[in-house]
């Protein structure tokens, strides 16, 4: 690194440093505290330093992806570590909530998951089709149309009629894509379709069952209908689909359309292991934001078994990482870390999020500091969004350190 560029970023970290210490935007004061890692002391900043309030980003963030991140988190680093045209880059990029917040700040992005339900959820939010293409698209698919079976235990979530239009919409987007026709009203369907699939409200194609970035098993939901003394009421999945469609798109603003515009002309989107992307060039990403598996914590492979049916994907299939033990983790992280250090610029920032798991008692942090030691990375400090659980959270049962993430804990790394 050159003696200019190592006295920016002394500048840029001081600066966030004194923002961090005097941040005072939601009414309370940061605590200012030490982790020790051998022979460091590691600055920790404790604050609210996003709000916990529902609905507070844009409104194209609100499609369900399990242990997902708000977009405020990404924006917060988005805003101080890079400027316009950078490359901002999510290794496990989930629902694309890193990506979305990129693309609205002007950024480029680029995405991995080794999920092939990411790239459906994100890429129709960047490749934005216009809501009247939308309505002409759904008006033209036959709902109607005979189908010559349909899998009858989803009858546990859904009346027949509206289990056999899924099917029918399920065969249409096949169809198309073994056609090569699949476009960006497609994939819009698609994905809005995938994120109405099961829920706890009218808005759903299911009946009453768990959040909706979640499927119970057949068993599971066929024991919620007998508590709740429940049979699947029939849906008009079209209303739906594009009742959501406007929700999604309400108040986008045509600045918002061509910033999505231009970041989908060199957006990538990879269904791979992270731990290897030849695609992204050596020192081109100047900020990586992340959310890695947690542990053990969410099965991601069994929560979207039913997002897989209906997308042909059998997420049995997807080796998604479920790591029980620390050290396993660690490993994996490690070989991430090798990854990401070949990839990021030599100014570039890791904003690494990770929870409070098993009750608070494994500091996930710690984890995070033994995974980069040697990987040719920096820790630069902690930061903790320490906030109250919202309406969601409380619906899990969750409560302050259990039964999940807590708080949100960032590591922030650089490159050596």
């Amino acid at each position: 690194m050159t003696k200019a560029a190592t006295q920016t970023e002394f500048i840029r970290y001081s600066e966030l440093h004194q923002e961090l210490e005097g941040f005072d935007e939601f009414d309370t004061r940061t605590r200012c505290e030490f982790f020790s890692f051998g022979s460091q002391e590691l600055p920790v900043f404790v604050n609210e330093f996003w709000t916990s309030k529902q609905r507070a980003g844009h409104p194209l963030h609100e499609v369900s992806y399990r242990a997902c991140f708000k977009p405020q988190l990404p924006k917060f680093f988005i805003e101080r570590l890079t400027e316009a045209d950078d490359l901002v880059y999510d290794p496990f990029m989930g629902r694309g909530t890193t990506l979305l917040e990129g693309a609205l700040l002007g950024r480029k992005v680029v995405g991995c998951d080794i999920n092939p339900l990411s790239e459906r959820l994100i890429r129709p939010r960047l490749e934005l089709p216009d809501l009247e293409e939308i309505e002409a698209r759904m008006g033209g698919i036959d709902l109607g149309s005979a189908v010559e079976s349909v899998p009858e235990d989803l009858f546990a979530f859904y009346h027949p009629e509206t289990l056999r239009q899924l099917v029918v919409l399920r065969e249409y987007f096949q169809a198309r894509q073994a056609s090569g026709e699949l476009d960006s009203a497609d994939w819009w369907i698609r994905m809005v379709a995938t994120n109405r699939l099961t829920g706890h409200s009218s808005g759903f194609f299911s009946v009453y069952t768990m959040p909706p970035n979640q499927a119970v098993s057949v068993q599971s939901q066929l024991r919620i209908n007998e508590r709740r003394k429940q049979t699947p009421p029939v849906r008009d999945v079209k209303a739906i689909i594009l009742k959501k469609t406007r929700s999604l798109l309400r108040g986008i603003s045509d600045g918002d359309r061509e910033l999505l515009k231009q970041a989908s002309r060199s957006a990538r989107y990879f269904t791979q292991s992270c731990v290897d992307t030849p695609q992204i060039a050596d020192s081109s990403v100047k900020l990586v934001v992340t959310s890695p598996p947690f542990l053990d914590i969410v099965d991601y492979q069994g929560d979207n078994w039913l997002r897989g049916w209906f997308n042909n994907i059998d997420t049995s299939d997807v080796p998604i990482w479920q790591l029980k033990r620390e050290e396993d983790w660690v490993a994996a992280m490690r070989s991430v870390f090798h990854e990401l250090h070949r990839v990021l610029a030599d100014d570039g920032h890791i904003a690494f999020e990770v929870g409070e798991v098993r009750n608070a008692k494994i500091k996930m942090e710690a984890l995070v500091l033994n995974a980069a030691k040697d990987m040719g990375l920096s820790p630069e400090l902690i930061l903790i969004n320490d906030q109250e659980f919202t309406k969601t959270a409380n619906c899990w049962g969750v409560s302050n350190g259990s039964k999940g993430t807590n708080t949100n804990r960032i590591v922030l790394l650089s490159k050596l």
